[in-house]
């Protein structure tokens, strides 16, 4: 029976491009589950968008001397082109400057409002003198009272997680002047964390199915105790706080920015032909997945559920495969010191899958890994060109030299051909179960092992000297194999697996198919299209092209 399984993808701030960093820690895993669930016949939506308001997008406006819409349209439109070029199959990518967000972020928080989990407060906020304005918590940094962080933003530390006041910070400057701001009061809505802080601890513990970085974290922060959190700041470019009074506020982007899981599934089922369809994806029995880096945890283990919590009836995660960070050449990833590898870069010269495949390969699930352009050459020319690339090649050459193109016909099925295909079933099997369990490093390695296999088993059964018998036999078991790696790579590897399915004799697209494999579906007899090669090997001297240009 099939299930519904919503796949909630971290919405990028729409103030800048986006590098790989963004593409391993979010985007290709939530890619590559989705696909699989596809496969496996689940009623799958997978959701996100540019997160339009807040300061980041301000700031940069501000730097460029335009409008905020400008700075969000543009990221936006650049966001949409990625997708589509590394192959993220988003049901939708929206924004969170749309009538339907802000008419549900505020309908969230109207209900958390009412049901006495929002209140008013005065509170002490940065004040600039200089500026004559409030600064929204982007714009001030200082030290971070938990790790001594010097870059610690007045909303959080990005080197500890922890979210922070901008109280908190040690010697605060503004980062409109430079000066030391001075605290004013003003009036605020406040979420009512606290008292939420039992139910959370109960609920986290019980999610055993957690990545121990995820769940650790998250027990951490709520035994820590937590603070009631202001949810309105004194900013014009946002959603507008829906109560009387309070025009020159709005509502705070990390409080709406997650609503926006919720207004894009209702904004897919819009334009569908049931407006309800995405009651089927927030109530009753399904699954949610939370996709996003580690700095994100806690307002998806701890904030957003809270939020549900106080609001409805709405299901709360059933998991958060949040990573870790990627780095570059040892170093972390600095957009500002420009040590990045941005996508749009990288998809202007290179080809999507190997850069799917070295992520998903190096993916830092439980801790941090890093990105090298030796690595990424070495991985493309070892792995992919020589051993998977290579094997289609030789195996479907060969057919065409021995056989004029078509799919010979199997005489005796030998002990080796045998235990291949049992080897084949459990390495198929083995591929789905990790990625259906997140664990995307195994998937892929259980899916390479079996392409080394193919190869040594071509290796003892060298039909290039056999019997045409024997030869037909071994070329068609290979091909029988290489169709099931073809299924198990495609949610890693979707366009090079599309490129396959057509030299393999299929028509349509896999995604027309199942996740299922048995050898019988490469019919004998069937006339193969001449073979291309599914990868193009890398010159080393690409090294020291890409270093030269990061920094």
């Amino acid at each position: 029976m099939s299930e519904n399984i919503l796949v909630a993808v971290a919405w990028p701030y729409a103030n800048g491009p986006l590098h790989i960093g963004h593409a391993a820690g979010v985007y290709i895993p939530a890619d590559i589950f989705a696909r699989y669930q596809r496969l496996k016949g689940n009623n799958v939506l997978m959701v996100s968008g540019s997160d339009s308001h807040g300061t980041p997008v301000t700031l940069e406006a501000e730097k460029q001397g335009v409008s905020e819409e400008d700075i969000f349209q543009k990221y936006h439109a650049e966001f949409l082109g990625y997708w589509e070029s590394l192959g993220v199959t988003f049901d939708l990518f929206t924004s969170t400057h749309t009538e339907n967000h802000a008419k549900i972020a505020q309908k969230i928080f109207l209900d958390l409002y009412n049901n006495g989990y929002i209140y008013k407060d005065t509170t002490s906020q940065p004040y600039c003198t200089q500026e004559k304005r409030f600064l929204a918590d982007r714009y001030v940094h200082g030290k971070c009272p938990h790790c001594d962080f010097e870059q610690a933003r007045g909303d959080q530390c990005d080197n500890c997680g922890r979210t922070l006041d901008p109280q908190e910070l040690i010697d605060m400057t503004c980062l409109l002047c430079g000066d030391h701001p001075t605290f004013k009061n003003t009036e605020h809505f406040f979420l009512k964390l606290s008292h939420f802080e039992k139910s959370l601890i109960d609920w986290v513990k019980k999610q055993s199915h957690w990545r121990p970085n995820v769940r650790n974290f998250s027990i951490g922060y709520l035994e820590g105790g937590l603070k009631d959190r202001a949810i309105t700041r004194d900013i014009k470019w946002g959603i507008p706080v829906p109560i009387d009074g309070y025009e020159d506020k709005s509502i705070y982007v990390w409080f709406e920015a997650v609503v926006g899981y919720l207004s894009a599934s209702q904004e897919w089922a819009n334009g569908t032909n049931n407006k309800d369809q995405w009651k089927d994806y927030w109530l009753g029995n399904s699954r949610s997945y939370y996709f996003m880096g580690k700095d994100n945890i806690p307002f998806h283990t701890i904030i957003w559920p809270a939020m549900l919590m106080g609001s409805g009836e709405l299901n709360l995660p059933y998991d958060v495969p949040a990573n870790e960070y990627l780095n570059l050449e040892g170093l972390k990833l600095s957009t500002s010191r420009n040590w990045a590898v941005w996508l749009s870069d990288y998809l202007k010269q290179y080809e999507p899958d190997p850069l799917r495949y070295v992520i998903s390969s190096n993916m830092p699930e439980t801790s941090d890994s890093d990105f090298s352009w030796k690595e990424y050459v070495r991985a493309n020319n070892d792995e992919l060109v020589a051993t998977y690339g290579n094997l289609v090649h030789r195996v479907l050459t060969m057919v065409h030299r021995k056989f004029e193109g078509r799919v010979p016909t199997p005489k005796n099925i030998d002990t080796n051909s045998r235990n291949l295909f049992e080897e084949a079933k459990s390495l198929f099997e083995d591929t789905g179960k990790k990625i259906n369990e997140c664990k995307f490093r195994a998937g892929l390695s259980s899916a390479m092992t079996l392409a080394q296999s193919v190869n040594r088993y071509l290796d003892q059964q060298a039909p290039w000297k056999a019997t045409p018998e024997d030869a037909a036999t071994t070329l068609w078991v290979s091909l029988s194999v290489i169709n099931c790696l073809k299924i198990a790579l495609y949610p890693f590897l979707p366009f090079s697996s599309e490129k396959l399915h057509l030299m393999l004799g299929f028509e349509g697209s896999i995604q027309d198919n199942a996740w299922t494999w048995d050898p019988d579906q490469i019919q004998p007899n069937v006339l193969l299209p001449k073979p291309n090669a599914l990868f193009t090997k890398l010159d080393y001297s690409v090294v020291e092209q890409e270093t030269q240009l990061m920094g």
